[in-house]
């Protein structure tokens, strides 16, 4: 029987693809003890990687090739929209028996290509961490809700422990889905939830504005709303694009997110306060109702959402906001007939912090009266509502039509308006302290 140490000294893992997240994978599997780990990127970049990681243990290759042919166990880390032609080039170069996995957002264009350009006698694995590459299990109370999907397609269960065996360096729960599966939770929660987002930094930078310059972007639920659009904004475009567009189930959740902003957006211009306090309730009653009474609240209280403002305006001068997007994602969420909590096995800390302020607001009855009232009266607030209606139907556009370079622009040229007013340290370390200290369903 082979022990886990020899295991360690003798398996070769390979990675394919060093951005981010492949980089991350590579250091941590290195830290964990695996002694031959084969890693690569673009041709031409050998020689920077050889240099950059000349006392990192890893054996920098040329290409995916070299890479391929040795190692027992074959890590692709490309976007979702490479991967078929990255997989047709080196795939074929498998080393007989070896273990294949992807870590794509997106499932079934990976699978796909796996089955299509890779030898019969290849097992066949998936992954995908659910958080980002700034996120760091290690030491942190966060660790207790990362998770990474594992998908044994084609693979026999020996080959399938050991990739569970040398991915367990990533400190993640496990969660064991088919690929379908996880193109289908993955849609419900993380594609619709980085849709508001980016929405609201689109509507923000149309109007020239720094939420936390601005009275009705003060204290409690919007200090987590600021925070968590400006994560997605100092990461990379590509990180959401592919999970978006290439995800045939996101298309739907999008579409529907953005036609339920327009629809609330109808009611209130027109102050048709009957129609749309009824299809809030209704719609907060099937997502809480039956939760409401014996579940434990995500967030802790109004004083843990104030704890990290970036707000310079005064709480006491906060102005009252509508919350179409919380108001509208509960809206999508009955309308498709989605339990959030039932996705909570698949959570990102971003779902959750989202699932948590909707679920603080809907379970405030004095707030949720306040923003109802707001989103009918309040013409303070028409003009950011009607910029947010706007971006949200430009976003779902988007990537209904399937653009990555209009994604991509649309994307940097909000970005770059923030960029010179916070720093993307600043702003994981402050998600990631919200998400230390809330309560676990």
């Amino acid at each position: 029987m082979v022990t886990y140490d020899f295991e360690k000294e003798s398996l070769e893992i390979g990675l394919i693809g060093l951005g981010d997240m492949g980089l991350l994978y590579a250091k941590r599997i290195v830290a964990a003890g695996w002694k031959k780990v084969n890693i690569c990127d673009q041709p031409n970049q050998y020689e920077h990687f050889k240099e950059l990681l000349k006392d990192s243990k890893m054996n920098v290759c040329r290409d995916g090739h070299a890479v391929s042919r040795r190692s027992d166990f074959i890590i692709y880390s490309v976007e979702a929209e490479n991967i078929d032609r990255v997989v047709a080039e080196y795939g074929p170069s498998t080393k007989l028996g070896a273990i294949v996995a992807g870590q794509t957002s997106v499932k079934e264009p990976e699978i796909r290509a796996f089955e299509k350009h890779l030898p019969d006698d290849v097992h066949i694995v998936s992954c995908h961490s659910l958080h980002g590459p700034t996120v760091d299990s290690k030491g942190q109370p966060l660790a207790s809700i990362l998770r990474m999907v594992m998908i044994q397609h084609r693979a026999s269960q020996e080959k399938f422990e050991i990739a569970l065996r040398v991915l367990s360096c990533m400190d993640s729960e496990i969660v064991k889905l088919s690929y379908e599966e996880h193109d289908r939770i993955t849609a419900d929660t993380q594609a619709v939830t980085h849709v508001a987002f980016l929405s609201m930094g689109t509507a923000w930078k149309t109007q020239r504005q720094f939420p936390w310059e601005t009275p009705q972007y003060v204290g409690g639920i919007e200090n987590v709303k600021v925070h968590m659009a400006l994560r997605i904004y100092s990461n990379k475009w590509h990180v959401y694009a592919g999970l978006a567009i290439m995800n045939p189930s996101a298309k739907t959740q999008i579409q529907q997110y953005a036609q339920s902003v327009s629809d609330l957006f109808k009611l209130m211009i027109q102050e048709k306060e009957k129609e749309f306090r009824t299809r809030v309730k209704k719609a907060g009653e099937f997502v809480f109702g039956e939760c409401s009474d014996s579940r434990e609240p995500i967030l802790l209280s109004d004083t843990l959402l104030d704890k990290y403002s970036l707000s310079i305006v005064p709480k006491e001068k906060r102005k009252p906001n509508s919350h179409l997007s919380l108001l509208s994602m509960v809206d999508c969420w009955y309308t498709l007939g989605i339990n959030p909590y039932e996705h909570m096995v698949c959570q990102t800390p971003l779902f959750r912090l989202w699932t948590g302020i909707t679920e603080y607001l809907f379970r405030n009855a004095e707030m949720l009266e306040e923003a109802i009232h707001s989103a009918l009266y309040s013409k303070d607030i028409r003009a950011d509502d009607m910029e947010f209606y706007s971006a949200s139907k430009g976003w779902a556009e988007c990537v209904n039509i399937g653009n990555l370079h209009a994604y991509q622009k649309r994307f940097e040229d909000t970005a770059k308006f923030f960029e010179s007013r916070y720093s993307e340290e600043e702003t994981n370390l402050l998600v990631c302290c919200y998400v230390n200290e809330v309560n676990y369903v």
